[in-house]
């Protein structure tokens, strides 16, 4: 697991995508410019939460979240997803 030094704020979530798939189901090789964005990630940090709103994901987390969803930052020579916790659709 990976240690970040950034806390985030309120209800945002730091996620480290998951790999991209690089086969198919069938074996075929997909070249860079045809892999689709992972929608899947590992929470590495996590916020307070709102006054109202406590956050319900925690770090360890395995989780689903839009297609679209969060900023894309790099830390220490690793890529991750700063989102809110809206934006995650479910923990698997």
């Amino acid at each position: 697991m990976a240690n970040v030094n950034i806390t985030p704020l309120h209800d945002r979530v730091i996620v480290k995508p998951a790999a991209a798939e690089e086969k198919t189901a069938g074996g075929i090789i997909i070249p860079d410019t045809a892999k689709e964005k992972p929608q899947r990630g590992t929470v590495v940090a996590a916020g307070p939460g709102k006054k109202d709103e406590p956050i319900t994901v925690k770090t360890g987390d395995t989780v689903l979240y839009s297609k679209y969803a969060g900023t894309e930052i790099s830390l220490e020579g690793s890529d991750y997803l700063i989102m809110r916790e809206t934006d995650i659709l479910a923990i698997i």
